[in-house]
């Protein structure tokens, strides 16, 4: 049984090694002629310090997940803990200090994290000079170099590229140390080069930082180059992309004549329909189109106890 703490009114939990688990949430956005569902029902659990990627495609949910992790948007039900914190019960202030000492957020649009008239380094300096952090200029000077970037620290960002405001995007994440870095299409706005230089950044900082990241892109490339994808579709988890050997482990198999990025793995790679905590699944689209089914169809399941195999067939 998990060990149960009070802590300033907010109900947090122990998951053993659990950074995020989900179970059953919901979102609904209602306006006075309209009721959408985002989230219906949706479970996963992420590992601490595990980098993990969610996919799915637009109106799936992926986004508004990710916006309720961040501490943007609250849960209409279900639970949501984060670092052991229960965010159902959350207050606006401790929201406030979730965004400030948890999680970290890089946007595809990296204007949102960006001051355009002030240097890379005055840049990451900015969140720790709001919190009254100490030795501000040291510890941007630190994540710049973490980034990549010490030789632009006094460049504006009409001086850099796309790729190197977003790697001071990230330097920008990190500057309050959080557990949880979570980045939305990081990789939207530039080009393949480029995209796995800054996917190689975040595998270094979970792998020396032992910071959680999670990933939210639409990019089969790069999500291809990581060990964990989770899909999303119709606001619920639909399947798991997981490789049976690491990335990494298979680069090393496959030797120096293999480049990042080519793509590599695919025979390595196994997609898992993933049931929900009320045993419902999501069948792949290209299985239904197979089976000439639709949402609402009626289908025969049968059981093979000796092979400890399911079968599904359409009706009629």
């Amino acid at each position: 049984m998990s060990e149960v703490n009070i802590d300033e009114n907010i109900v947090t939990q122990d998951y053993d090694n659990k950074m995020i688990r989900c179970e059953n949430l919901v979102k609904i956005y209602k306006t006075d002629e309209i009721e959408v569902v985002a989230l219906q029902g949706l479970d996963l659990d992420v590992e601490k310090g595990e980098l993990m990627a969610i996919v799915g495609n637009s109106g799936s949910g992926k986004s508004t997940l990710l916006n309720m992790l961040g501490g943007l948007d609250k849960p209409s039900a279900g639970s949501l803990f984060v670092d052991g914190k229960n965010l159902l019960k959350f207050t606006d202030k401790d929201y406030m200090e979730y965004k400030r000492n948890t999680v970290g957020f890089v946007w595809q649009n990296n204007a949102r994290n960006l001051v355009p008239y002030l240097t890379a380094v005055q840049n990451v300096e900015m969140p720790m000079l709001l919190k009254g952090q100490r030795h501000r200029r040291e510890r941007a000077l630190e994540l710049l170099e973490k980034v990549g970037l010490s030789n632009r620290k006094n460049s504006r960002l009409d001086q850099m590229s796309g790729g190197e405001q977003q790697r001071v995007a990230i330097a920008i994440a990190l500057a309050n140390n959080p557990r949880l870095l979570l980045a939305d299409e990081p990789t939207g706005s530039v080009d393949t080069k480029t995209s796995n230089v800054i996917l190689d950044i975040f595998k270094e900082l979970n792998r020396t930082e032992k910071i959680t990241v999670v990933i939210v892109t639409h990019d089969v490339k790069l999500a291809r180059h990581i060990d964990r994808v989770v899909a999303i579709r119709d606001g619920r988890t639909s399947s798991e992309i997981v490789r049976k050997r690491s990335y990494v482990e298979e680069l090393n198999e496959l030797g120096d004549i293999v480049r990042v990025e080519d793509d590599v793995g695919d025979d390595n790679r196994e997609e898992l329909v993933v049931l929900d905590r009320s045993g419902r699944l999501q069948l792949p689209k290209d299985y239904m189109e197979t089976l000439e089914i639709k949402g609402g169809d009626k289908i025969k399941v049968e059981l093979d106890e000796e092979d400890k195999r399911i079968y599904l067939f359409k009706s009629g």
